[in-house]
């Protein structure tokens, strides 16, 4: 129950403050220009509660799934006097501009955001903003089917050069199976491969099975096993199980399966002094498998960041674009079938993702996603699609090209089709994410 309330009070507070800026963006713009604005809403449907000032209605209803700015003689469906305050009155120019305002508004949220939460706390593995190095391959894997392996540095993925394993999470992450082009650099020569990530249950891209070269910091120990009794302490790096180099985890954890209860040789950094001790795995059983361990836990050690205003803003930018890519992609690829709609998400899915996130520490987590939706939602919007703000501009350019208006019988159709269309593909949406919410359901999704 406690879940659920946090879910349901951080997508309430993040939908919120996203739909209430983009539809900001519009009513500041309309305003500006003289055009009459009939309702500002948060939501849609029967309206709840609400308050009259001038000539707007500012309410909030029933069905929380989104907002709307309603100006007079907006839509095709609606009666048109010629009045001055009517929005299709005023020049393209300016419907143009009001148009472009609500996504706009999101976009400049999404780097506000970012920029705020880098200058103030910004967490993230040390791995990330380094060059892509393998630190291991997971047998039987995707990458390692693609012919990766230890050591292999991917310098470049789908035509982003040296790239950082920030952008390979990215690029791999953002479209579970579609295949992602890779180029790798091993003993100064140049092969090239891809790999196709794979769909978890959540429909979501599962890691292809490498892991990032990085240092196998210890960052917790169990009493009483064999690695505590053995004298290894939290903070120390381990570099290699009986002389063969581990720059990652499941290196050693592969290493101790095959030794088994056989001692092993470890050697270690500690204040910079170089160590080894002697560690005799013991079988223990986890949830009814059985595995050799030492009992350690090693995660990426994460580095903390409180940038000044100018390079926290240059760092925004540079990951909004780099999500910007993505979106298009997702979509480009969903648009050609190579990705599944199961991969979308509607308010139930950023539900269950705000509520994670809100359970996290501090309050960075939720402003990331928050930034992150809120840039998705900005570039939806721009997509030319009728109802949508992109397909009003795209009518209004192809209006100032043409000359003239297009006839209102073409903008009728085109906005119920549109109109059927966007309420089909968001109860697809839903279902999907009802399905995936409901244990044992998932795997019956066609």
């Amino acid at each position: 129950m406690e879940g659920f309330l946090i879910a349901f009070v951080s997508v309430v507070f993040v939908l919120g403050v996203l739909v209430f800026i983009h539809e900001f963006g519009h009513f500041a713009a309309a305003k500006l220009f003289g055009v009459r604005v009939e309702t500002f809403s948060l939501g849609f449907g029967k309206r709840l509660v609400g308050f009259r000032r001038g000539e707007t209605d500012y309410r909030i209803s029933a069905l929380p799934f989104g907002g709307y700015v309603k100006m007079t003689g907006e839509t095709p469906l609606d009666s048109h006097t010629g009045a001055a305050e009517e929005f299709t009155s005023h020049p393209r120019w300016q419907r143009l501009i009001i148009a472009l305002a609500g996504p706009t508004a999101n976009i400049l949220l999404a780097i506000l955001v970012m920029t705020a939460v880098y200058m103030v706390h910004d967490e993230e593995p040390a791995y990330f903003g380094q060059k892509a190095k393998v630190g291991f391959v997971q047998a039987g894997s995707v990458a390692d089917k693609a012919g990766i392996k230890t050591g292999d540095t991917i310098v470049k993925i789908n035509g982003i050069d040296n790239p950082t394993w920030e952008d390979v999470l990215m690029n791999t992450m953002a479209s579970p199976g579609a295949q992602v082009k890779l180029q790798l650099l091993r003993d100064h020569q140049l092969i090239p491969t891809s790999v196709t990530p794979e769909r978890n249950s959540d429909e979501q891209a599962s890691n292809p099975g490498w892991i990032p070269d990085a240092p196998n910091l210890v960052t917790a120990l169990e009493p009483d096993m064999p690695a505590a009794k053995a004298g290894i302490k939290v903070g120390d790096v381990i570099t290699a199980v009986n002389g063969i180099p581990v720059r990652s985890t499941p290196a050693m954890v592969t290493i101790l399966q095959q030794t088994k209860n056989a001692p092993v040789e470890i050697a270690l950094l500690r204040d910079g002094q170089e160590s080894k001790v002697t560690v005799t795995p013991e079988l223990k059983n986890d949830n009814g498998e059985s595995h050799y361990r030492i009992g350690m836990a090693s995660e990426p050690k994460i580095i903390i960041t409180h940038l000044p205003f100018v390079p926290a803003l240059k760092k925004s930018l540079h990951e909004n674009r780099s999500y910007s890519f993505l979106v298009v992609d997702l979509v480009r690829n969903l648009v050609r079938g190579s990705v599944s709609i199961k991969a979308m998400s509607s308010p139930i899915g950023i539900a269950k993702a705000s509520g994670e996130a809100a359970r996290e520490p501090g309050w960075t987590p939720l402003m990331k996603l928050m930034a992150i939706i809120s840039l998705q939602l900005g570039i939806f919007n721009l997509f030319p699609i009728p109802i949508l703000d992109g397909g009003m501009i795209l009518m209004l350019l192809i209006e100032g090209l043409i000359r003239r208006d297009i006839s209102m019988r073409i903008k009728e159709r085109a906005y119920q089709v549109a109109f059927v269309f966007l309420m089909l593909f968001a109860a697809v949406v839903i279902y999907n994410d009802i399905m995936k919410s409901l244990p044992g359901l998932h795997q019956h999704l066609p």
